[in-house]
């Protein structure tokens, strides 16, 4: 009997993806929970393949990034593996598709490949505003005498820029104007 292909909530894809070395990755496990194949399975495609995976699609963490990922989940599901795991950043997890070859991993790589795109749009924002707010700090730093009274403008300028004033478009006239001469 088949396996049907099923659609995996963005959430759970989000809480996957990790920030290690500076890069936003997921782990050949979690990929491999998420393809509906055995981690096992998974590590013996990429090897076939490993010309796919240079060092910036694919690394494996070292041992101190892996305990320190240990330390940090209370219930440990990591059981007693023998090898050190994968992390593949955003290329590695596209590159993926094309190694493992199922509708499952079609439709997952899919669903990842927006979630990343849709992480990099927040974290744009989040930068934007953030280069924003201290334009502002900067220009404004003299005429605070308080730290408080510099918090407040702040928050002041945090709400102007989530909720901008927008004007409102000049009402149209319906109808039409008769010239009236008598």
């Amino acid at each position: 009997m088949k396996k049907q292909a099923v659609l995996v909530p963005e959430k759970i894809i989000e809480n996957r993806i990790l920030l290690i070395r500076g890069k936003k990755v997921m782990l050949d496990r979690d990929l491999a929970d998420l393809y509906r194949v055995s981690t096992k399975v998974l590590n013996q495609a990429v090897r076939r393949n490993i010309y796919r995976f240079p060092p910036d699609f694919m690394f494996t963490l070292n041992e101190k990034e892996f305990s320190i990922l240990r330390s940090q989940i209370v219930t440990s599901s990591w059981g007693g593996q023998r090898y050190l795991p994968y992390a593949f950043t955003e290329q590695g997890v596209a590159m993926l598709s094309s190694v493992l070859n199922s509708r499952q991993a079609i439709m997952v790589n899919i669903q990842i490949m927006r979630t990343f795109t849709k992480l990099r749009q927040i974290m744009l924002t989040h930068r934007d505003l953030q280069r924003k707010i201290e334009e502002i700090i900067l220009r404004q730093e003299t005429k605070f005498k308080t730290y408080d009274e510099q918090i407040q403008y702040i928050f002041k300028v945090i709400n102007e820029i989530l909720n901008p004033v927008v004007p409102e478009p000049p009402k149209k006239k319906y109808g039409f104007l008769a010239d009236r001469e008598n």
